[in-house]
């Protein structure tokens, strides 16, 4: 089991997301206390209201995943998520590839199709296609990163004998997908490197509009699923499962933590290979606290 830490984030309009500590320290702390990985997620334009009514606030990711490269030499390097539709597929195969290299092989490259229509239409994508477009980025990434002359025609963009170079550090740069759909699980099982699935309850799940996983066994036979499915592509099972662990108690990681210990392992025997935790946002004194605290009992 490897821990990941994602940057706690801010939500509401009122506080910053930076009072959670500066990027330099958190990111220097989760890899000296242990930490597998860093990660963030994405809004560019996250509507007034959403974020007035339990929204986030968030940074770019692939921005400050790069200033966490530059202070780190260990931590894996995780887009929890980046929105696959958002973007042109060249553009954020270049992000990735970019990222990659000058970090020398650490970006794990989480996708999901997004969920917010207001976020869409702000963006000028259709939210109806997103689906399409996920599509089309996942068939670019592996062309785009092979360093080889490549075409494809897409809805919106047509590519003639393109090259992209310098190349990733990485053949290829992990992609992990979000989400609990089975169309989600038929992507990671033929396209993909690690499942990201959803917890968090009914009410979480509405609002990303994916269906809720349920108790734990729901969740390994899930994963289990998904192996023998990737097994059936001819693609193995070695394939990653981030789940996001949360339990208000762990605000003080210390404390009950043969309850935490136990969780843990039982989600190891789910089948999870990392595990995510994040922290309330407070003050850059409290997260330096948290992540010597969880990682001192749990992650060293």
């Amino acid at each position: 089991m490897r821990f990941l830490f994602h940057y706690p984030e801010a939500h509401g309009p009122d506080a910053d997301m930076l009072d959670a500590g500066p990027l330099t320290e958190v990111a220097r702390a989760a890899e000296r206390f242990g930490f597998s990985g860093l990660s963030f997620s994405e809004h560019p334009a996250p509507g007034a209201r959403w974020l007035n009514h339990g929204g986030h606030q968030t940074l770019d990711p692939f921005v400050a995943l790069s200033h966490a490269a530059a202070v780190t030499s260990r931590l894996r390097l995780l887009t929890y998520l980046a929105v696959a539709p958002y973007r042109n597929p060249l553009l954020l195969a270049k992000q990735a590839a970019t990222l990659d290299r000058l970090s020398g092989g650490r970006l794990i490259l989480g996708l999901g199709a997004g969920y917010l229509k207001g976020e869409f239409h702000a963006l000028g994508v259709d939210f109806e296609e997103r689906n399409a477009l996920f599509d089309e980025v996942l068939d670019v990434l592996p062309l785009h990163w092979s360093g080889q002359p490549f075409s494809y025609e897409g809805r919106h963009f047509n590519v003639r004998e393109a090259q992209a170079l310098p190349k990733p550090a990485q053949q290829p740069i992990p992609v992990w997908i979000g989400g609990n759909s089975r169309l989600t699980r038929r992507r990671v099982a033929e396209r993909a490197h690690g499942w990201m699935p959803m917890s968090g309850g009914p009410e979480l799940s509405a609002t990303a509009r994916t269906p809720a996983l349920g108790p734990l066994p729901e969740l390994a036979g899930a994963i289990a699923e998904v192996r023998d499915a990737t097994a059936a592509a001819g693609r193995g099972t070695d394939v990653d499962v981030l789940h996001s662990y949360r339990d208000e108690a762990l605000a003080r990681p210390a404390l009950d933590a043969d309850r935490h210990r136990e969780a843990f392992a039982a989600l190891e025997k789910a089948g999870v290979t990392w595990t995510a935790v994040s922290c309330p946002n407070r003050s850059a004194a409290a997260t330096l606290e948290f992540l010597e605290a969880f990682g001192t009992t749990y992650a060293g």
